[in-house]
Formats: structure tokens, sequence, C-alpha cells
């Protein structure tokens, strides 16, 4: 059942170059929104991204004045990057546009009913799986778990 995933992706693709973004860029505000200040090497960790694609990303967000990126102090061979200015607004264009792909796209085809069932079950889900392997996924999943900040 591949479809689902791939139509999904696709969809979250459209919505971010719909606001001159792309899914890589996503991650690393959602994270550094959601834990704060992180070398390169942790967001690459947090985010599941090789290390060429967090610096290519970086570069581009911090052109567009998202991100900022300044020499550790405790270790100069490594990068602290923490949200600049635009970060939080280009984060929340990034949410709306995947919130729009989710409920006019993917959803599409559930009633409301259907969609809070759905929301139910998978959260049901996750709390089983959280206890039963003492994960924790932070906040991403308060908007829903299908929502892109949550771990893939």
């Amino acid at each position: 059942m591949k479809v689902a995933p791939g139509s999904a992706h696709r969809l979250a693709s459209d919505g971010f170059s719909e606001v001159g973004a792309r899914g890589y860029h996503y991650r690393i505000l959602a994270a550094l929104d959601e834990f704060g200040v992180a070398s390169q090497a942790e967001l690459g960790r947090r985010c599941n991204m090789d290390r060429s694609g967090v610096v290519a990303a970086i570069n581009e967000l911090a052109e567009q004045g998202c991100v900022e990126r300044t020499p550790d102090p405790d270790d100069r061979r490594r990068n602290r990057v923490t949200l600049a200015t635009a970060g939080p607004r280009q984060l929340r264009r990034l949410d709306e546009a995947l919130d729009r792909v989710q409920q006019d796209d993917l959803l599409e085809p559930l009633s409301a009913d259907d969609r809070q069932a759905l929301t139910r079950l998978l959260t049901r889900l996750l709390t089983h799986h959280q206890r039963a392997w003492g994960l924790s996924f932070g906040s991403c999943w308060a908007r829903g778990p299908w929502h892109a900040r949550c771990p893939r």
C-alpha cells in the first residue's frame, strides 16, 4: 500500500512549494521550534537527513532570514543553529499549507466524523506504542498523528 504515502508526500511537497519551501526546510524549522538550538549534526539526526541535505537546507533558510548559524562556543568546529526572526513566520506558513493539503486533498474522501474517528484511532495506537516502548514524540502529535512534524 505505497500509493497513500507516496500521494501524501507529493501533496505535501506541492503545498510547500506554494510558499517557496521544501520538506527539508519544514523539518528543520519544526525541529528548532520543538527542541530549540541544535548543532547541524543534531538536526540531521532529528530530521532524518544526511549531512549535505542539512547544510544545503540551512544555507537556504539562512539566506531567507529563517535561521542563524553561529560557531558553538564550546567547540568551534561545530555550528549552532537557531530560529531567526523570519523562522516562526515561515513555519506558520508551512503549517498552514500542510493543513490545507491534509484537509482539502489527503482526507477529502472522509467525512468529518470519519476524520475524527481516524484521529482517535491513530492516537490510541500512538499511546499504546508510547507506553510499550517508552517513546515520546513531543508536541507534534497534538495536531494529529499524520501531521508532518511527527516522526516518520
